[in-house]
């Protein structure tokens, strides 16, 4: 289990490096293959960040973004990415001129397309994470699921069981503004999505997940 995990690490670190390159390899791009391009340098938490950021923005939970929303979004993750570029992509989403445009739909092109079959397997551990199934993962459902009784650090007496349960929860949020210790189940996707753009093998990507989450 040990060495799977440090290759799904090293696969998503040759992810970030081959986004860089391709980045710095100074080919005209699509305004949506060089956002992808840019949060992918970012690792698994790029596209999560991104998706994140919007989600602070919609305080109506309209899930829509004007133009200035969409800018604070990229621009407050610190991608390199120019007003220009920004307000074409906006532009191209925004068919039917309202100056609007809907996140979701946003957020389902932007990240790399997969299988049925690699989304039911996301789908079935976040449902095993979420225990009352209210549509999102928090400290509250990992208690139901996940014992800490037996880890190091819990027994030496270095964390505490809500550290440990947090520290799960921060491996979602790493880099996201305002982190609240909330995993909807977009995001939960959004998180494997770009998992998932580096391992090639569909029967690998299933089993990742499964051990991962015991299903």
């Amino acid at each position: 289990m040990v060495k799977e995990r440090e290759d799904l690490f090293s696969k998503e670190a040759a992810l970030k490096n081959q986004a860089k390159r391709e980045l710095a390899n100074g080919l005209e791009k699509p305004s949506l293959d060089k956002l992808r391009l840019q949060c992918f340098s970012r690792g698994a938490t790029g596209i999560l960040g991104l998706a994140r950021a919007f989600r602070v923005m919609d305080d109506d939970g309209s899930k829509t973004l004007n133009l200035e929303e969409f800018k604070k979004g990229i621009n407050g993750l610190g991608l390199d990415f120019n007003e220009s570029d920004t307000e074409d992509l906006f532009k191209s989403f925004d068919t039917d001129e309202s100056g609007t445009i809907n996140m979701t739909e946003f957020l389902m092109k932007l990240r790399p397309p997969m299988g049925t079959c690699r989304l039911n397997i996301i789908e079935k551990a976040f449902n095993k994470l979420d225990t009352n199934a209210d549509g999102q993962v928090t400290i509250d459902d990992l208690k139901h699921i996940y014992s800490v009784q037996d880890h190091p650090k819990y027994l030496s007496g270095e964390l505490t069981e809500a550290d440990i349960l947090t520290g799960f929860l921060k491996n979602f949020e790493a880099g996201a503004p305002n982190p609240d210790g909330i995993i909807t189940k977009e995001e939960f996707i959004n998180y494997y999505a770009t998992i998932s753009a580096s391992i090639d093998n569909d029967a690998y990507f299933d089993l990742v997940v499964r051990r991962a989450y015991k299903l």
